[in-house]
């Protein structure tokens, strides 16, 4: 099965701030990493989108560059995450970061690729809007109207958990799958009942006015944002792979250390007012970049599951097969690619006993950096 009818194509460090207590989240997140500059690649192309905060600050930073002078870094933007991971797949990139359901949508379609690291989740920066004047006052209510968001990406996962935290299935909606900013006109012009989105958009809506919140992600349970490599790859340069996520992680640390440079350098790299990234940084948790634990796989699991249940997965899919360890230890390869033969369920909810314990091709897609794009996304 092909990705690519879930797609559609549609930011120095100028010297080193003393982030004082904040080494110690980069040393936890990311203990005995040590690389030889020698063992680095010759280049490293990494995906980003304008909403993936240390993404932008590392390169606003130049943190990589410095690091790593000797390997060509390039930086590719990405509209949403599905495109990324599609761009992943067919190594037009070696490193991408998504939120929590293209990956799913990937490995569903035979993509070979492992969560290398995770961001924890940002709850108060995903919601469900209406406009101000909207007769529609809850998430139940949302029954037979259309709502917009973008299709395989963790806006499709909120939605899903507030349908059934609301005693509704995805059937009793009228989904309009669109990228952020064509959701966005969508929803502005009245041709959309609600519209499903994620920060900067969503502070952008917020200061703009007009709007109401039905839910944010605090009421569901979510798993956060993930870094993904090709198994290839990953198996080839997994040191690497280490350090490039714990400078990463020293771009979270400017965040906190200098807040007002680090809004002035965000709203210059996303094109956005300064008062829009306030906002955007103030529903952001510390976000330091972690290997995957237990209760995360277990979470990602479930959500799995939920999709799965609800005929939005063609296949059932095992995440635990596509994690990897920084420790150096891969999880074990998939045991065959073809596709399972096991069928949705008529219920929606999944099974407990197919989840962990407590703790078909994808076609190339043509990378435009684009200098002209506006979409932030997941």
């Amino acid at each position: 099965m092909s990705l690519s009818f879930f797609f559609r194509r549609g930011f120095n460090v100028h010297r080193w701030l003393n982030i004082g207590a904040m080494a110690a989240i980069i040393t936890l997140a990311f203990t005995n990493t040590v690389i030889a500059q020698d063992n680095a690649p010759a280049q490293f192309r990494i995906g980003y989108q304008k909403g993936s905060v240390n993404l932008v600050l590392a390169k606003t930073h130049q943190l990589l560059e410095k690091r790593f002078p000797d390997t060509q870094i390039s930086w590719i933007e990405f509209p949403a995450g599905p495109q990324m991971l599609e761009a992943l797949n067919v190594n037009s990139i070696d490193l991408g970061s998504t939120g929590d359901i293209p990956p799913i949508f990937a490995q569903a379609a035979g993509a070979d690729l492992l969560y290398v690291g995770m961001e924890p989740p940002k709850p108060k920066a995903e919601v469900i809007l209406v406009p101000e004047n909207s007769a529609i006052n809850s998430v139940a209510e949302l029954k037979g109207h259309k709502v917009a968001f973008q299709k395989g990406s963790s806006s499709h996962n909120l939605l899903l958990q507030a349908l059934q935290k609301a005693g509704l299935k995805f059937t009793d909606i009228q989904p309009v799958y669109l990228t952020p900013a064509d959701a966005r006109a969508a929803f502005q012009q009245g041709n959309v009942d609600a519209w499903v989105i994620w920060d900067p958009y969503y502070s952008a809506a917020l200061l703009q006015g007009g709007i109401r919140v039905l839910i944010d992600g605090s009421q569901l349970n979510q798993t956060g944002s993930f870094y993904l490599a090709s198994r290839p790859y990953t198996e080839a340069n997994g040191p690497f792979i280490q350090q490039v996520l714990e400078v990463l992680t020293q771009a979270d640390a400017l965040t906190l250390s200098d807040r007002a440079q680090s809004i002035t350098l965000l709203a210059n790299a996303m094109g956005l007012p300064e008062a829009v990234i306030a906002s955007y940084l103030d529903h952001r948790p510390p976000t330091a970049i972690q290997p995957l634990s237990q209760a995360t796989v277990a979470a990602q699991q479930r959500t799995a599951d939920l999709f799965f249940a609800n005929r939005l997965l063609p296949v059932k899919v095992d995440i635990s097969q596509r994690v990897w360890q920084p420790a150096g230890q891969l999880s074990s390869k998939p045991p065959s690619s073809k596709p399972s033969s096991s069928k949705p369920s008529s219920s929606n909810q999944s099974s407990p006993s197919q989840l962990p314990t407590d703790q078909p091709s994808i076609a190339q897609t043509s990378i435009e950096q684009s200098s002209t794009a506006k979409s932030q996304t997941k």
